[in-house]
């Protein structure tokens, strides 16, 4: 196995789950997957949102909630096209959810 496959093993394991009892069913918070955020993940965001380390934006909190947030089967949750429903939200969840990411 080569040290690029080991270190890919070793990311899948290294997935975290952060609960958001607002998105969830009968008082059973939504469980949400997350892999660790890369620099390929901030690089990413930082050519849509400039300075997004220094000058975070809400749109760019979504977009990394739009590329990080996996069910358990590894999916993503949301795509582009939820965009618009993720920005109703309230902005202090986007803020915790996309904090967690981090």
């Amino acid at each position: 196995m080569s040290l690029g496959s080991k270190i890919a093993e070793r990311q899948t394991r290294q997935r975290r789950t952060i609960e958001v009892a607002e998105w969830g069913d009968d008082g059973v918070p939504l469980v949400v997957y997350c892999k660790p955020l890369t620099a390929g993940d901030i690089n990413k965001l930082q050519r849509k949102h400039k300075d997004f380390l220094n000058n975070t934006t809400v749109a760019g909190m979504v977009d990394l909630i739009i590329m990080k947030a996996e069910n358990a089967d590894g999916d993503r949750l949301f795509t582009l096209e939820d965009k618009p429903t993720l920005m109703d939200e309230p902005v202090n969840l986007i803020a915790q959810i996309s904090g967690n990411l981090f």
